[in-house]
């Protein structure tokens, strides 16, 4: 990560305390005050309890892929990876490739078997997501007056545009990861875009990338194909999720305050996807004042929301940043390296895929 992570943490930083100071920082402690933190400790319980269902989630998906690694080890994995996710503004998706490298090394597998368990794990997700949304549309049709938003149908319209997208998305994504013929047009369109830039041996990149995806989806199949994932992991994507929504609830128990979890739900759904936007790592600020400005027309006091929201993103966002660094430099210096040397610029994002492809063969030609 170089210096321009820095400055947008930096501008996340002063975009919540902008929003902070609009609201009063004086209401806001006060609020605080009156909080019950053995409820904040309860919500702390219930966040490493979803580290640990998603640690669960994920171990199921590398056990039908033949990838052997304790829980303990998946549990530091994933934290390592939701870290990397908090401060890169590439949608959320910054830490998936680290966890997968992580877990290359760590079983000493090939790189393309890790990250199709890896794209396995975060599909999982979209269909208590498509769910979530659903129900999230129709609460916000139901309980908003969309006019007091100022533009309210538009905010509705881009709901559920983002919605559509994303799942337009995950589903192409799958759909390459199965289907051997689209994969294979696929991966030679993002080999003609790399040649861009990389004249180097184009054939011999070709020919590597084409191995690489034939790995990964061969991988793939065999993960989907296996009812273990209908009955064990797909259940688990729906206790994630209620587990987060849990969270929250609780964090607003400790105000005093009962708010429903179709409301709870609906925001996340909206925090999620401001969380895809490239922009602030995290969604930092972003995020915050999308929580603050629902809850708050949903009809709790602002300072309360504001309030509920700080100890909330303290726990999900900072504290699970805070813990995947502590925890990265157990698995050595290469990791460390390959976060240090990624990049948002075009020719280096290139460079860097062509080194992949490099270890991917090396890992190969060791067997």
């Amino acid at each position: 990560m170089k210096y321009k992570t820095a400055i947008f943490l930096i501008i996340g930083i002063i975009i919540m305390v902008v929003i902070l100071n609009f609201i009063g920082i004086d209401e806001i402690i006060t609020s605080l005050k009156i909080a019950d933190f053995s409820l904040i400790f309860l919500a702390i319980v219930v966040q490493f309890l979803t580290y640990y269902l998603l640690a669960l989630r994920w171990d199921i998906i590398n056990k039908i892929a033949n990838i052997n690694v304790s829980i303990q080890s998946i549990l530091l994995m994933i934290l390592v990876g939701f870290s990397i996710n908090n401060i890169t503004p590439s949608g959320r998706g910054g830490g998936e490739p680290v966890r997968a490298f992580i877990l290359s090394k760590y079983a000493k597998r090939p790189y393309e078997e890790t990250f199709a368990t890896v794209i396995a794990d975060k599909a999982l997700d979209m269909f208590p997501f498509l769910v979530l949304s659903i129900i999230s549309v129709i609460f916000f049709i139901l309980s908003f007056d969309l006019s007091d938003l100022g533009h309210g149908n538009l905010i509705l319209a881009i709901l559920i545009i983002s919605v559509v997208g994303v799942t337009i998305a995950s589903g192409l994504v799958i759909y390459t990861s199965i289907n051997e013929k689209f994969g294979k047009k696929a991966t030679s369109w993002v080999v003609n875009l790399i040649n861009r830039f990389y004249k180097k041996d184009p054939e011999s990149l070709e020919k590597k990338a084409m191995k690489a995806i034939s790995g990964f989806q061969k991988t793939m199949r065999m993960m989907l194909s296996d009812k273990k994932i209908l009955y064990y992991a797909l259940p688990l994507s729906f206790l994630i999720w209620a587990s987060e929504i849990l969270r929250v609830y609780i964090v607003f128990l400790a105000f005093g305050v009962t708010v429903s979890p179709l409301l709870i739900g609906a925001v996340f759904i909206l925090a999620s996807l401001i969380g895809m936007i490239p922009l602030l790592p995290g969604g930092l600020g972003a995020i915050d004042g999308v929580m603050i400005s629902f809850y708050s027309l949903a009809g709790i006091p602002p300072s309360i929301s504001a309030a509920a929201t700080v100890i909330e993103r303290l726990i999900s966002f900072w504290m699970t940043t805070t813990l995947g660094f502590i925890i990265l430099p157990h698995f050595g210096a290469s990791v460390l390296d390959k976060i240090k040397n990624s990049s948002f610029d075009e020719k280096e994002t290139v460079k860097e895929i062509v080194e992949e492809l490099d270890h991917i063969e090396g890992m190969e030609n060791d067997k």
